[in-house]
């Protein structure tokens, strides 16, 4: 298996050799023979976010990426989809609508981890048949977080968090009265219906992971009845980890009780897996591109992060 280091030496190779498209096509042949290895529909989706330098609009799940996913489903006729998923998480609405159209057009949907999907990644996740994981994989708490614009510019912040802050404030305006001066400046970045909106959206999130679970994941098991709500209360409970950004590993997976796919077990599947995902990565290390969507056949939908037209995404059919 090439390593991350070697498949860029690979695309460098290529654009000295006058390919302009390396980066796709060294990602694309790796697509390519994974799915000509399981026989499944093979769609990448991945995104920026552990680079730390891209908008979170950018990277975020939006309503923009059920474009994404409508070019990136053309022309494959399986009814079968293996989705490599890398995301920091983004809009419950907008993986809602994502599950759904995914779901209309297959039957058995695999999701693989090569590293990370967290909050509405996770939510995305559970709604799979079943999902890979490696030993370096994670998944994470799926209380949703607000983008907001902020006095310190665009902001993701979990909605626990923005919830605990009106109660600490409360709390403390109670007992010092003379602190509210203090506090005014951080609360009034919020709106004034946003506590509701944060309590419907953790309320929105569980419900959603509760259902597909018991629709899709345990559909077939009358014994694990209440699976899908334990799991997804875990996941949904702030105080379970005290921070929106814990990483939960293959083990933790596995004991909350998701059906979980070991990606060591098929050594062949894990090359394959890791040449694709780490083709695509590439991309995010070496040019300003922020998000990925991609099937085998080389349909992608693209968007750049720092082009002042990049709101428009670079869509191409090959």
């Amino acid at each position: 298996m090439p390593t991350w280091g070697q498949i860029l030496g690979e695309i460098r190779a290529k654009i000295k050799e006058g390919d302009e498209q390396a980066f796709d096509s060294t990602r694309n042949k790796y697509l390519k023979d994974l799915a000509k290895y399981t026989g499944r529909d093979t769609i990448v989706y991945a995104s920026r976010w552990t680079t730390g330098d891209a908008p979170p609009n950018l990277i975020s799940i939006t309503d923009e990426d059920i474009h994404a996913f409508m070019e990136a489903l053309y022309g494959l006729s399986g009814n079968k989809l293996d989705l490599i998923l890398h995301t920091g998480g983004g809009s419950a609405e907008a993986t809602d609508a994502i599950v759904s159209y995914l779901r209309q057009k297959y039957d058995y949907i695999r999701v693989i981890i090569p590293q990370a999907a967290m909050s509405a990644g996770t939510m995305l996740a559970c709604a799979a048949d079943v999902i890979v994981m490696g030993k370096q994989s994670s998944i994470g708490p799926i209380d949703p977080q607000f983008i907001l614009q902020t006095s310190v510019g665009i902001q993701a912040i979990p909605a626990h968090a923005i919830l605990e802050q009106f109660e600490m404030a409360q709390k403390d305006c109670r007992k010092n009265p003379k602190n509210l001066n203090s506090w005014l400046p951080m609360l009034s970045q919020y709106g004034p219906a946003l506590l509701v909106r944060c309590q419907d959206q953790i309320d929105f999130g569980k419900e959603l992971v509760k259902n597909w679970l018991g629709e899709y994941m345990f559909n077939q098991e009358d014994n694990n009845q209440n699976l899908p709500d334990s799991i997804a209360t875990y996941l949904s409970e702030h105080k379970n980890f005290k921070t929106h950004g814990k990483h939960l590993s293959i083990t933790t997976a596995e004991d909350i009780g998701l059906k979980i796919e070991q990606l060591e077990s098929d050594q062949d599947f894990q090359e394959k897996v890791l040449s694709a995902f780490h083709a695509t990565m590439c991309a995010f290390a070496s040019t300003n591109t922020a998000k990925i969507i991609s099937n085998h056949n080389g349909n992608c939908y693209m968007k750049k992060y720092h082009i002042p037209k990049s709101r428009n995404p670079q869509r191409k059919r090959k």
